[in-house]
């Protein structure tokens, strides 16, 4: 994604630089349906130690590792929804995913995927939003990776990484 990666790679970065060779990159059973937080909830569950819980502010699912949450549902609040003025508030379930940093958020944003987005709301914070409506799958397993390597302990992300 980032040309300008140091050589001090993680390995979560090391595999996001090599990741189009992972089998789940090619073209998957579910490629062009709707995603839901069923569907995200059975992306996380292959990914180790994940634990699926409520979000502490509003009650909504959240999945974390090692205790800290790398993607959980995200609908808009009033006050998100009226960011938005004249322009058309995307629709359908919202999920929010982090990111490693900042860096790593734009680039995600930069590739234009169908779906991923920010709103104002989370501008400096190292996460983005997943219009679930409009995302492919194998870019929706990608997302959720990703968040999880920028969340899970070394030792984990490297024995996942090794399989």
């Amino acid at each position: 994604m980032l040309a300008s990666w140091t050589s001090l790679a993680s390995p979560a970065t090391s595999y996001r630089r090599e990741r189009t060779a992972l089998p789940w990159r090619q073209a998957g059973q579910y490629g062009l349906f709707v995603q839901t937080f069923d569907d995200v909830a059975r992306l996380v569950a292959e990914l180790p130690e994940v634990t699926e819980g409520e979000e502490k502010h509003r009650g909504h699912r959240a999945w974390q590792v090692a205790g800290k949450a790398f993607a959980w549902e995200r609908p808009f609040s009033k006050a998100d929804i009226k960011r938005y003025g004249d322009r058309c508030v995307p629709q359908g379930p919202i999920l929010a995913v982090r990111t490693a940093d900042q860096a790593e958020k734009e680039a995600i944003l930069a590739d234009g995927k169908d779906g991923f987005f920010t709103i104002s709301h989370f501008n400096g914070y190292s996460a983005f939003l997943i219009q679930l409506d409009e995302v492919r799958a194998q870019d929706l397993k990608e997302a959720l990776v990703d968040g999880w390597l920028a969340i899970a302990p070394p030792q984990v992300a490297e024995g996942f990484l090794k399989k």
